[in-house]
């Protein structure tokens, strides 16, 4: 998985995987998922992100069993 913030345009980008996109459904207005050839998520980008997310304080957690691993990013 990987994430980007894009400030200049306040555009998040989430990529889950990277097979080939043949479709893109709109959520709302704000928000485009990006679907591979069986329906399942690619990509979703979330426009003006700042008022939908907290993008400076993302951080990501790992839950395995009874532990939890968190790495914070900015």
């Amino acid at each position: 998985m990987d994430i980007r913030y894009f400030e200049d345009t306040d555009t998040l980008l989430l990529i889950f995987n990277q097979n080939p996109v043949v479709a893109t459904d709109d959520l709302n207005e704000n928000m485009l998922v990006d679907l591979d050839e069986n329906g399942n998520p690619v990509s979703m980008t979330i426009e003006h992100a700042k008022s939908f997310t907290n993008v400076h304080g993302l951080s990501f957690h790992q839950i395995n069993g009874d532990s939890v691993k968190q790495l914070v990013a900015i």
